[in-house]
């Protein structure tokens, strides 16, 4: 075989690498930005006086450090694990001092454990990052940004960027739900989840070009619920249910409406009640022992109080639904993200993440 034609294989081979390679160079170059609360916070309640944090073992036992890194999970968390599929660095909490230079252009976590869509919601737990302080801090991160790049590749970078924004489940646990609750005595569940989804309109005015928004998961069915007194015989407790299932519907409204006001489809939103349903309701096929009891903590269903170096631990984390009383196992959370990566319109509406990447690469 000549020189020539083995020369013309070679540059034909690494062209079609090049451009196999194209898309993802383009897609891990792409921001990322999270906002809400202890499902995606990476470890900013690590920086404030707050009760609401996950910086003590048995916290992080499999994370890669296998240390606590205030992540309220055994391992990595949904943004982790969505960085990990979108070919891009994790995003580092806003108030981490590493947090500087070329990594600020990753993009970054503003997620505060505790906080709601409503202000009143969460304030037993002190100092944490309420949603309008987390876009304070957005702004203050593109001023930090401009420094580096300029004001106008600033402005391309955020107008470009993936955001992820979780709110809601808390202003239900931990605000309509609590004991003598003002805001349980004076409004219905369906008026409650009205107000929820007003305020949460007035939030999503980030400018990006897509912004997943999660729903809430079946909120009735977590350990913590299990185990109190609104549920029998641990089965889902009714009530928390019923707010999901009147919350999550209203919330893909809401979504559809201001798309169809944009004239684009930029917000894209998660049914995680069914992506966390799936698992809840069949543990056993995604290969759990139990939906029921959390990995770490006390109590019924090791769904009482927190998860502390004093808690019940299972050995093996990957048999568990749940990590502690409240939140999902790594395990638990890569199905969820197979969903958003992958899933139907069923689970992602209008569009999953793969394809929301393969057309905003083409931009």
């Amino acid at each position: 075989m000549s020189t020539l034609i083995l020369t013309s294989i070679f540059l034909s081979a690494v062209l079609c690498v090049t451009l196999l390679l194209m898309p993802q160079q383009i897609n891990a170059a792409r921001a990322f930005y999270v906002f809400g609360d202890s499902l995606v916070d990476s470890g900013n309640n690590n920086y404030l006086v707050t009760t609401a944090r996950a910086d003590s073992p048995p916290y992080g036992i499999d994370y890669p450090t296998g240390r606590a890194t205030g992540r309220f999970s055994n391992g990595l968390n949904l943004p982790d694990v969505i960085s990990e599929q979108i070919g891009s660095e994790p995003t580092l909490p806003i108030l981490s001092p590493e947090l500087t230079g070329e990594k600020l252009l990753i993009g970054a976590n503003f997620a505060s454990a505790g906080i709601g869509i409503l202000n009143d919601t969460g304030i037993q737990f002190l100092n944490i990052l309420r949603i309008d302080r987390q876009f304070e801090l957005f702004q203050e991160y593109q001023e930090r940004v401009s420094e580096i790049i300029g004001s106008d590749k600033t402005q391309q970078l955020v107008n470009g960027a993936l955001v992820l924004m979780t709110l809601g489940g808390n202003d239900f646990v931990n605000n309509y739900f609590i004991p003598f609750s003002a805001r349980g005595r004076q409004s219905s569940l369906g008026e409650f989840s009205q107000l929820l989804i007003s305020e949460y309109k007035k939030i999503l005015k980030l400018g990006a070009r897509r912004v997943m928004v999660t729903g809430t998961g079946p909120l009735g069915c977590v350990p913590a619920e299990l185990a109190s007194s609104r549920s029998a015989n641990g089965e889902c407790a009714p009530e928390a249910q019923q707010a999901a299932a009147i919350f999550n519907p209203l919330l893909n409204q809401m979504l559809e409406g201001l798309n169809r006001e944009i004239g684009s489809d930029v917000f894209v939103g998660a049914n995680a009640f069914d992506m966390n349903a799936d698992f809840i309701n069949n543990p056993q096929q995604f290969g759990f022992v139990t939906s029921k009891v959390a990995c770490c903590g006390q109590g019924a269903y090791n769904g009482q109080g927190v998860c502390t170096p004093l808690s019940s631990l299972c050995p093996d984390r990957n048999a568990y639904a749940f990590w502690d009383p409240f939140h999902p196992t790594e395990k638990a959370i890569r199905l969820i993200v197979q969903q958003i990566m992958t899933g139907s319109v069923k689970y992602m509406n209008p569009m999953n993440l793969s394809t929301i990447m393969a057309l905003d690469s083409r931009i």
